[in-house]
């Protein structure tokens, strides 16, 4: 008796497989081998970059803080330090967006450093 290659299982794992390939170019989303490994590589990529969305995200606020701080004189080491020693627990994330958003607030805040020096 032959073996059943045909049957739902097999057809539906290859489905879901190939609906996660969707979008890649080529073979790579109509062909099951070669989508397999592209998916496979493609989920590594993924998890690796959920780490590190979070230092870039880091990077970005530290840089925009930065700019800011230095429109008014001061330089980035400085004004956390400053902030630091008033009390001041504000994180980067919402520093950065006082800076991007606010300016009047952050300008606020920079002056109130600048005077605790």
């Amino acid at each position: 008796m032959p073996r059943a290659v045909n049957g739902t299982i097999h057809k539906n794992r290859r489905k879901k497989l190939l609906e996660k390939a969707k979008g890649f170019r080529g073979g790579r989303s109509k062909l099951f081998r070669t989508a397999k490994s592209a998916v496979m590589k493609a989920g590594q990529w993924a998890y690796r970059d959920r780490r590190k969305k979070k230092s870039e995200f880091r990077k970005l606020w530290i840089t925009r803080i930065n700019a800011a701080v230095r429109e008014n004189g001061i330089s980035y080491s400085k004004f956390i330090h400053s902030l630091k020693t008033l009390g001041i627990n504000l994180d980067r994330k919402t520093l950065a967006d006082l800076a991007y958003n606010h300016k009047e607030v952050f300008n606020a805040l920079v002056e109130k450093t600048k005077v605790a020096k």
